[in-house]
């Protein structure tokens, strides 16, 4: 089995990409649902015991946790301490059951691959670009975000160029939708007749 680790930088179209892996079968764990899932289950009693008030109707509440830890280093140390391992093992289930089901490919979704040292966890990289241009349109337009959130985001990612020269695969998500799903096909047919020969 292959397993390919999808990144990009906020705005870059990576979860459009993620998208379309799966609409082409290709099974995606995503780091994020994988957050968002935690937090209504295993995480929830672990981060209101670490940030006590942060639970609404069982789960955590992304607003009231954001209040206590944004522009807080050790606060967002504790949390990722939480955080980060149950999404690890969230990730090493869907591996170890796409394994035994014999999968051809599968991709692991980590945003912030490089910068948490993942490239050890997956077999290729994937990542999603598009002009600083584009990125920045997009971004921009999102609900609540403003110039300074989106540099404070970005100082904290690997810059594009750094993450284009050490990815073994890049997708160009600036020119539109379809050639973006016709690189992703063909990433999927390379890889899958490699893991079949």
């Amino acid at each position: 089995m292959i397993v390919l680790g999808l990144t990009g930088s906020i705005g870059m179209g990576k979860s459009t990409t993620a998208q379309m892996f799966r609409e082409l079968g290709v099974p995606v764990h995503d780091s994020d649902e994988a957050v968002h899932r935690l937090y209504a289950g295993e995480a929830a009693p672990l981060v209101e015991a670490a940030f006590p008030g942060t639970i609404r109707d069982g789960r955590v509440n992304r607003d009231e946790l954001a209040k206590q830890v944004l522009g807080n280093p050790e606060a967002l140390k504790v949390l990722e301490g939480i955080v980060h391992p149950l999404v690890r093992a969230d990730a090493t289930a869907f591996l170890k059951s796409h394994r035994e089901a014999g999968t051809p490919v599968v991709v692991l979704d980590i945003p912030l691959l490089f910068e948490t040292g993942g490239e050890g966890r997956v077999d290729k990289i994937v990542v999603v670009t598009a002009p600083a241009t584009v990125q920045r349109e997009r971004v921009l337009a999102r609900p609540g975000m403003t110039e300074e959130k989106f540099q404070a985001i970005r100082d904290k990612q690997l810059p594009d160029d750094q993450k284009r020269q050490r990815a073994d695969f890049v997708i160009e998500t600036g020119s539109g939708m379809e050639p973006a799903r016709q690189a992703v096909a063909e990433l999927i047919e390379s890889l899958v007749d490699c893991s079949q020969s």
